[in-house]
């Protein structure tokens, strides 16, 4: 499995952002070809202090390839372009391949 990850430092307008969010961005991002699953938050908490990040996403794609011809859609192009529309303190975008730990027998350990 493969991750897109999306943090959002704080916008200059949260309820915009929240209200645009869940209204007009993630209907978009249900249309990507490829996905999986995807989940996100507003409640992004630190262990101490505030919190660098207003909101999250995350994606799941079979491998790096669907996730590249997700992006490379047309509707992966139409999702891109919408970020401005919400996103204005910025985006962080990383993605990376999945390992999970419970199937390699590695317990107890963080």
């Amino acid at each position: 499995m493969h991750k897109l990850l999306v943090l959002y430092p704080q916008p200059t307008d949260p309820d915009h952002f929240r209200d645009y969010y869940v209204n007009t961005h993630i209907p978009l991002v249900l249309n990507w070809p490829g996905l999986l699953a995807c989940r996100y938050s507003f409640d992004v908490a630190a262990p101490t202090g505030e919190p660098p990040y207003f909101a999250v996403f995350e994606a799941d794609f079979a491998d790096a390839a669907a996730l590249a011809a997700a992006q490379s859609s047309e509707q992966g192009k139409r999702v891109s372009a919408d970020v401005a529309n919400y996103a204005t303190g910025g985006v962080v975008v990383i993605d990376y391949p999945v390992q999970d730990a419970t199937d390699r027998g590695v317990t107890g350990r963080g």
